[in-house]
């Protein structure tokens, strides 16, 4: 690409239907000198699928440091490189942060080309809100350290975002159930843009009982999104449901000052806290 000269592009690839890739995706990987792909052969497929002939070079987790340099000097001499992962759009939840880093401060113009992403894709047909949601990649693999990511979160507002494998996905479901309750609302999307594609919405006693109840539903790649605490419920610098019940009743019958004086000391709560969870109740009603 004589006009792209020293460039790194950032390329999002499908993430199961061949047919979602941009055309302006399809025009950088024909043009480039050098694709870096995760896994040659999976790559192989698409590049066979479009006709593209571009040399690639394996990229992964495994040799991450020891390719780096090599195509940093391709882009030193001059030319541009496309890196692409398995599936869906580079560096989320897949390698390639240290390359794009190196790049950048090596001063070579990095270009994102945007097409797939799973979790995007999950989170704009779940039904859960979008306006603000956290993504934690995959989760540990113990029933320990995944419950104590969703004790740091089911406070939190925004939808809680991960990817879960097909073998731990009915022990996942438990943990999620065991902290979050049999009413709080989820969203499991599994086998994206294929053929079984299947995105269910529900509480997490029915999710669970749909992913325990049909083997269907424990095969293939998952994102699982699950539902934000509402800004009106959150509690506000650690005061409880009841001290907020305190505190509302109070303010139906007295001024502000007297109902946070009183609530101070009906709750023993500090009247900082109480002062600043009177003025967003009062600016609710």
């Amino acid at each position: 690409m004589s006009n792209d000269k020293g460039t790194l592009y950032i390329v999002a690839t499908p993430i199961g239907n061949l047919a979602d890739i941009s055309l302006r995706a399809l025009d950088v990987l024909k043009r480039v000198n050098l694709i870096a792909a995760e896994d040659t052969r999976n790559s192989k497929v698409l590049m066979n699928h479009y006709s593209i002939q571009t040399p690639m070079l394996a990229y992964h987790e495994h040799n991450e440091q020891s390719k780096q340099a090599a195509l940093l000097k391709k882009l030193a001499s001059g030319e541009s490189v496309a890196l692409i992962s398995d599936a869906g759009t580079p560096l989320i939840n897949d390698p390639g942060y240290t390359l794009v880093e190196s790049a950048k401060q090596a001063g070579f113009e990095v270009v994102p080309i945007p097409g797939a992403c799973a979790l995007i894709a999950a989170l704009s047909a779940s039904g859960l809100a979008a306006d603000r949601f956290m993504f934690e990649g995959f989760l540990p693999r113990t029933s320990h350290a995944r419950t104590a990511i969703f004790e740091a979160y089911k406070s939190r507002q925004g939808t809680l975002i991960f990817y879960e494998s097909s073998h731990r996905i009915v022990k996942c479901m438990d943990d999620v159930l065991a902290i979050y309750g049999a009413d709080h609302k989820v969203s499991i999307a599994r086998e994206l843009t294929k053929t079984y594609e299947t995105i269910v919405t529900g509480t997490v006693l029915e999710t669970h009982q749909r992913v325990t109840a049909d083997k269907n539903m424990q095969r293939g790649e998952f994102v699982v999104l699950i539902e934000g605490v509402d800004k009106k419920q959150q509690k506000r610098d650690g005061l409880s449901d009841e001290d907020m019940e305190t505190l509302n009743i109070l303010l139906a019958e007295c001024s502000l000052k007297t109902a946070v004086k009183l609530a101070v000391q009906l709750t023993g709560q500090a009247k900082k806290a109480l002062y600043k969870a009177a003025l967003e109740l009062n600016s609710e009603r």
